[in-house]
């Protein structure tokens, strides 16, 4: 018999007489998801995880409760981002996330392995398949929302969330380039293909505010995101400057409690949900 780690999937023992959680409620049945939001962008580099930590901050902030499911595999960085530390705990029902000091509930890869560094190389059915065990197999609770940072592109991993995920809605990601708002378009195409409602768009380091001249600079071009949110009829939900602080908050484990998040209008994704 082999020990069980809570993770039915794929299990030799599931179903039979040596499964010691086979016969137990499911995680997911214990759950109570609300809103299952994901962040996307065909676009590696344009900062889907910094900004779901600030969306997930800023929800958490307003009195919600909130996860955060870290899709991303092969670059997972949600943990680091909060500076949660930690080994899930294994009960007879499923994983349980780990908490950040905000409150906020934590499930990624990188928890489960023994260094934050060690390299995650598997193929797309087996990382489709690990997705699939953080939806079923972690007992999230009750939560409000629960933000899905998706990995960049169009492949298995995303294609995965947007069909076994009772998605909401999506939030689009997007930098000032012009070579990234030509990519994150085919994440939209991508979305509103798969039937996935798209919230908003969020322009990420957007630009950059002079502290002693309070001028405003636009290092990677002026953006286009007024121009992309009217384009794809997308409501726009924020620009987001470029800003040591929220780089800083970032490496030092913060971000949830970074004051940054007010550049993101909450109210109009909210209201895109009701």
């Amino acid at each position: 018999m082999t020990e069980c780690n809570g993770m039915c999937s794929g299990c030799a023992e599931m179903g039979n007489s040596n499964c010691a959680a086979g016969n137990q409620p499911k995680a997911s049945e214990l759950n109570d998801i609300k809103h299952v939001i994901a962040v996307v962008s065909g676009k590696g580099g344009v900062g889907k995880s910094t900004v779901t930590a600030m969306l997930a901050s800023g929800l958490n902030n307003k009195g919600y409760k909130v996860g955060i499911l870290d899709a991303d595999i092969t670059g997972p960085s949600i943990p680091k981002l909060f500076g949660t530390k930690g080994d899930p705990q294994v009960t007879e029902f499923g994983l349980l996330p780990l908490t950040s000091d905000e409150g906020i509930e934590i499930m990624s890869i990188n928890l489960l392995l023994e260094n934050e560094d060690e390299p995650v190389i598997w193929r797309g059915p087996v990382i489709s398949g690990v997705i699939k065990q953080f939806w079923e197999e972690v007992i999230w609770g009750d939560l409000d929302f629960l933000i899905v940072d998706l990995p960049p592109g169009t492949g298995d991993a995303p294609l995965t969330v947007m069909q076994a995920l009772p998605l909401s809605g999506a939030v689009i990601v997007t930098s000032p380039q012009d070579l990234a708002v030509m990519v994150v378009k085919k994440a939209v195409k991508m979305t509103r293909k798969m039937d996935v409602p798209i919230l908003g768009i969020i322009e990420n380091m957007s630009y950059f505010e002079c502290a002693e001249c309070e001028r405003i600079f636009h290092p990677f071009g002026e953006g286009k995101a007024e121009i992309l949110a009217d384009e794809l009829e997308i409501p726009l939900l924020g620009k987001v400057p470029l800003k040591s602080e929220i780089s800083i908050s970032g490496d030092a484990g913060r971000s949830g409690k970074a004051a940054d998040i007010e550049y993101i209008d909450l109210d109009i994704l909210i209201s895109r949900l009701s």
